[in-house]
């Protein structure tokens, strides 16, 4: 059933009002396949909704909005080394994240609590503590949004980037995913290295770590630095990490020799946006009803009653001002709707 003018507050975490022109929501590939053949669907703008955690609505959304309700979690095969686990899009992560643990499939343990459905996973490439999804990809279904054909797209055929895919940009808009499946390892390999794992885990006093206290220590971790978007809007990290030349990074070392980077070639370097943002002075930064979060400066918040306009021109102040500073120009990670 398609409805009119339908509110998107509940269904986005930022908790910015909003409206949808038309609204849909699907729970088989049936009902999106027949969605799809609807006029109102086929002669708007379409824009599909999974958690609603990595948007950003600036004003209504003059379209049709489906939402994606597919649920299931299954493996589907196994070989010596591999589970290979497939999950429906609409899925929440953090669920079959726990599922995995549950059943100790190894390998996303790292990405625990990142907010959001299965189905954004891959089109962002999502990544935490050292694990990226493409690490553990094995293929996804997706749905041609003019025809209604099924197709598969392997790997190589996705073109992972940081925080990137071929579904924002080449394919983008053409697709909507239906499921995603997972090449998980039968024998974990443990990544506790990348940011403050370590420590969470020394202090957790075990005697042999396994995925579920990765999980864990990646759970506490995130919670004590990162609002939860029940009680403060929010969409996690809204800037991507900016890879730089290395005389860029250089450059800045010579002003703030603490300044942290991570290699990625001989040529260019990560630096972390949430460390250039602090070092601006934007951590903390309250302006009322929205803001940038006390703990972690990659956040941008709304303490109730803001606009999406408001969030978005508090992250254009920002973009401007690390430019003037550091000669480097951040990315937004988080969509923005306009």
């Amino acid at each position: 059933m398609i409805t009119e003018f339908e509110s998107l507050k509940a269904y986005n975490t930022f908790g910015v009002s909003a409206q949808a022109r038309y609204f849909a929501r699907f729970q088989s590939i049936e009902e999106l396949r027949e969605l799809l053949e609807h006029e109102t669907i086929r002669t708007n703008k379409r824009l599909i909704l999974g958690g609603g955690s990595n948007m950003l609505f600036t004003r209504n959304f003059d379209g049709v909005l489906l939402k994606n309700e597919l649920k299931g979690i299954q493996k589907i095969s196994e070989d010596e080394h591999h589970y290979f686990i497939q999950s429906a899009a609409g899925e929440v992560w953090h669920e079959l994240v726990m599922h995995c643990i549950s059943a100790n499939y190894a390998g996303i343990e790292n990405l625990a609590l990142i907010p959001g459905c299965v189905g954004a996973s891959p089109m962002q490439n999502i990544g935490a503590y050292g694990v990226e999804i493409k690490d553990v990809f094995h293929s996804l279904e997706a749905i041609n949004i003019n025809d209604g054909s099924l197709r598969v797209f392997k790997l190589d055929e996705c073109k992972f980037g940081y925080r990137e895919s071929v579904f924002k940009r080449e394919e983008k808009d053409k697709w909507i995913i239906v499921s995603v499946t997972f090449r998980l390892k039968k024998r974990a390999v443990l990544h506790t290295s990348y940011g403050a794992i370590e420590e969470e885990l020394d202090s957790m006093h075990l005697d042999n770590v396994s995925i579920k206290d990765v999980a864990k220590a990646v759970i506490n971790i995130r919670s004590s630095k990162l609002p939860d978007p029940k009680k403060i809007g929010n969409a996690g990290s809204f800037f991507k990490n900016p890879v730089v030349p290395m005389q860029v990074y250089r450059a800045i070392q010579e002003k703030h020799n603490n300044a942290p980077c991570f290699p990625i070639d001989e040529s260019h370097v990560k630096v972390p946006a949430g460390w250039l943002i602090e070092r601006a002075g934007w951590k903390g930064k309250n302006l009322g009803n929205y803001g940038v979060h006390d703990k972690q400066a990659l956040v941008l918040v709304n303490y109730g009653g803001a606009t999406g306009s408001q969030i978005y021109d508090l992250s254009t102040a920002i973009i401007s001002d690390i430019k003037q500073k550091f000669g480097i120009e951040l990315e937004r990670e988080v969509n923005i709707i306009a």
